[in-house]
């Protein structure tokens, strides 16, 4: 009864008295509180007990100061220690224990501080070979350290901000009743045919064709995997790792990244799969605004046109819309003023120079580009009336350029049966795929966004290098 009153609305329950039922405690399940719990919850002039590592030391003749962080605020908290001697035993790096009393600050930075009354030092740490200082350290630095950059503040912001985005997604998902698939790593299709994929090898044994049987590769997407489903459930959805042997060594791509992918039956129309896109990325923005604030004003500070640019995303203002042929024409009327070193010509594919006018320049924010040549697109697309472009989308944004890429699919069993013999696929490979055209096929349509790609554009940052927990690209797998 309890839960069927939770979930009908009928019981509206705080974080806390959610945990408190759980676990019957305000604590979650009995673990020592967060800074962020103290900080938020916390009653000035209260004993408190705080956990976390040291970030800096200062000692002066009759006072001390520390900084403890545990991954659960930007700034952590300060610690005073009125006796220097007892703050003898601290260096950046170490983990410890503290007890005192919570008081407020007189920081503008920091609304709480802790007077500590004693210190426990559970994990020493070396000050002479501990890498990470109270300086600015510079993203390239920290990449290779990357066993302790999460102790930093930026990749610290970064992590949570990346769990915040996940819930985001899900929650609009499942607020839209899309049902979310767990899609294979391991497949014997190549599902964008770049053949850019790491094919999976195992120990020999007895049978010839390998352990599968046949040629099997890591994902590049699952997108068609997601589409099996589309014969069963109306809109589903996977958030899932994809990997990718292309071997770039822009601040674009990786090897192993994660895409949130999305896939809907009955939908014959472009513009749906618009909305639907675009209000994943403003309720996923919007929910960031609000709920990770303070990650993201790290970012956003002093830099007025990622100010501008989250102002835009999850503005109710419709997402800027043209076709791929509309785009050829606005960047070759640019190109005497922007010199564009490859020049925009209709039936090539958009160079990231392009796509970065488009986005950043012309239209400052987010802009749908539609209907490219069907020359240029993978296979499963569905193809237009005019017979010379295909039903889809890219979005293109500053910072990362395309964000995220979709298209109606093809659903006429012949023509699909005929487009993929012509690519030459291994034969049968994709046979179960074709024929899901033969047994109540629907109209339907599915989109892909790069999960880093996201975090890039709303952080700013250059390079999706500092977006993932441990960077995969090529000449480089450490960890």
């Amino acid at each position: 009864m309890f839960l069927r009153g939770v979930l009908s609305g009928k019981r509206r329950l705080s974080t806390q008295q959610f945990t408190r039922n759980l676990c019957g405690s305000t604590k979650p399940c009995g673990l020592p509180p967060t800074l962020k719990s103290v900080i938020s919850s916390g009653v000035s002039g209260s004993e408190v007990q705080i956990t976390g590592w040291v970030r800096s030391v200062r000692l002066q003749k009759r006072i001390a100061f520390a900084e403890v962080a545990d991954g659960s605020t930007v700034r952590g908290i300060q610690v005073i220690m009125d006796d220097p001697q007892i703050a003898s035993s601290l260096t950046t790096g170490s983990s410890v224990e503290i007890t005192g009393k919570l008081a407020d600050s007189p920081g503008r930075e920091q609304s709480k501080e802790v007077q500590a009354t004693s210190i426990r030092v559970i994990g020493p740490s070396d000050p002479g070979s501990y890498p990470l200082q109270k300086k600015r350290h510079s993203l390239e630095f920290l990449r290779e350290i990357g066993h302790l950059r999460p102790r930093s503040q930026t990749i610290s912001a970064i992590t949570r901000l990346r769990d915040s985005a996940e819930m985001a997604l899900h929650a609009f998902f499942h607020k839209n009743e899309f049902v979310r698939i767990h899609t294979p790593t391991l497949t014997s299709n190549d599902c964008e045919g770049g053949g850019e994929t790491f094919n999976v090898t195992a120990p020999a044994n007895e049978n010839p064709g390998g352990f599968f049987g046949r040629k099997v590769n890591l994902t590049v997407s699952g997108q068609l995997h997601l589409e099996v489903f589309t014969g069963a459930f109306k809109r589903v959805y996977t958030l899932n790792p994809a990997f990718r042997a292309e071997p770039s060594q822009t601040g674009r791509h990786l090897s192993e990244f994660w895409m949130v992918e999305g896939e809907c039956a009955f939908v014959d129309k472009v513009s749906t799969l618009l909305d639907v896109e675009e209000e994943m990325v403003r309720s996923t923005t919007q929910y960031l605004s609000k709920n990770a604030a303070s990650d993201l004003d790290f970012f956003l500070k002093n830099n007025e046109k990622l100010t501008q640019l989250i102002k835009r995303l999850t503005s109710p203002e419709q997402y800027a819309r043209i076709s791929y042929t509309d785009a050829i024409n606005i960047l070759q009327q640019a190109d005497a003023r922007a010199k564009f070193v490859y020049k925009p010509q209709w039936g090539h594919d958009l160079q990231s120079e392009h796509e970065r006018y488009l986005a950043t320049t012309h239209f400052n924010g987010p802009v749908f580009v539609t209907d490219y040549p069907a020359a240029i697109k993978p296979f499963y697309m569905l193809p237009n009336p005019d017979g010379r472009t295909v039903a889809c989308m890219d979005l293109l944004v500053p910072g990362p350029c395309e964000l995220l890429g979709g298209s109606l699919r093809d659903h006429d069993y012949e023509r699909l049966k005929g487009r993929v013999e012509s690519l030459g696929y291994e034969d049968g490979s994709l046979d179960w795929y074709v024929n899901l055209r033969k047994f109540g096929t629907t109209p339907h349509g599915g989109f892909g966004m790069g999960f880093e790609r996201y975090l890039q554009m709303i952080t700013g940052l250059e390079s999706v290098r500092d977006i993932i927990s441990f960077p995969r690209y090529t000449g480089k797998c450490q960890y």
